[in-house]
């Protein structure tokens, strides 16, 4: 039987054939249309081989028309994403007329990639019910002489391999889109976070400023409360406690016992703790820097404090440099250390990847860019703020 029927080596060759659909779907710059015209070409390529033995085959089919009939099989797989079921019918059909089973490796396989396990399942199974009752019958050409023996250990393994091998792809394709979903979703949630940390450090700086506002005018009411003065001080003060009032509603408040975000001050602190943690900071503030207002100064103190615990991860024992400077209308921002050396003795630190999200949300929130990456065999973030001087 394995000698009247060539086209039984395809089942290795479906295989290969699934391992590099999946390498070209795994590649950005290769569409899906170009993976389904290989799938169908590849499929093509092996009923070739069956040509010959058609020819000579009791089918009314010669060379010219057999080659024209399995090219328009093997087209079906262009629709093998949206209507996998198209090229799994056609495939039934030239099992039963041409005995063919290249066409319905790749129908099975089409149909467990992308439409699961059930859909798979009853596939192959009535491709299986249509084979036996075809082996059973004088239709198989090979039929005389056969036993039960040859379907079980040839025509059934056919179609639970191909199915098989689509169903496990399926699985692939779900963990890598569940991968996906996940990644997104932590860079929103990171981003969110951030967002949420600037408004409660907008809320702290400004509502404060607004306290002292209202304050201030309360105290020259009072003074001016005999003046014509008097009643516009007043109003300044209502105004002053009703846009504090309005912030609080906007913005989530902080729990009590959360101090506010640290600025220039709090970054000596960071660097004691980068030298702790065995990366030696070279920490520079200009005196003109020092100038910026405590909103900005926040902003710098999270991408500083996101910096180096990146390189204290990343390129542990390396010297950290940090330079916080105003050029023109600007505040930069510098942090930069030299690049890990890689060995086999290293492991990579877990990392979501975020942080650097996290930074330039915060930084263009503000107004500012942020670029951060490899130059000239150092790490370097570098971070551009209006200076608001």
């Amino acid at each position: 039987m394995m000698e009247d029927m060539p086209h039984m080596s395809a089942v290795p060759a479906l295989r290969r054939a699934a391992e590099t659909s999946r390498r070209y779907a795994d590649r950005r710059p290769v569409s899906s249309r170009t993976v389904d015209a290989l799938t169908a070409l590849s499929c093509f390529g092996l009923m070739l081989l069956d040509v010959p033995g058609l020819a000579e085959a009791d089918n009314s089919l010669g060379r010219v028309s057999a080659t024209l009939v399995l090219g328009a099989g093997a087209a079906t797989l262009l629709l093998r994403r949206r209507l996998p079921w198209v090229p799994y019918l056609v495939a039934l059909v030239f099992l039963g007329w041409l005995q063919d089973l290249t066409l319905v490796q790749f129908a099975l396989y089409s149909l467990g990639r992308f439409r699961g396990r059930t859909a798979a399942v009853a596939a192959t199974l009535g491709y299986i019910a249509m084979a036996y009752a075809l082996f059973s019958t004088p239709l198989w050409p090979t039929h005389k002489g056969d036993s039960l023996s040859d379907f079980l250990s040839l025509v059934v393994p056919i179609g639970v391999l191909a199915s098989g091998v689509g169903i496990a792809a399926h699985r692939q394709d779900l963990l890598r889109e569940l991968d996906v979903r996940r990644a997104e979703a932590a860079a929103l949630q990171a981003v969110q976070q951030e967002r949420t940390s600037v408004a409660r450090d907008v809320h702290d700086l400004v509502g404060r400023e607004l306290t002292v506002l209202a304050v201030r005018a309360e105290v020259l009411a009072v003074r001016a409360r005999r003046e014509e003065q008097g009643d516009d001080f007043e109003e300044l003060a209502e105004t002053a406690r009703r846009a504090h009032r309005m912030l609080n509603e906007i913005i989530v408040r902080r729990a009590d016992e959360r101090t506010a975000t640290p600025g220039f001050e709090g970054l000596p602190a960071l660097a004691e703790e980068g030298e702790r943690m065995g990366s030696p900071v070279e920490l520079s503030i200009d005196d003109q820097a020092r100038r910026v207002s405590p909103l900005r100064q926040t902003a710098v103190y999270r991408v500083v404090q996101e910096c180096l615990t990146n390189a204290a991860k990343h390129a542990p024992g390396e010297k950290v440099s940090v330079r916080i400077g105003v050029e023109g209308p600007r505040l930069r921002i510098e942090v930069r250390n030299p690049l890990a050396e890689e060995g086999p003795a290293l492991r990579k630190p877990v990392s979501s990847g975020t942080g650097t999200l996290s930074m330039r949300e915060r930084v263009e929130s503000m107004g500012g860019t942020l670029t951060a990456g490899a130059r000239d065999g150092s790490y370097c973030v570098r971070a551009l703020l209006p200076a608001g001087l």
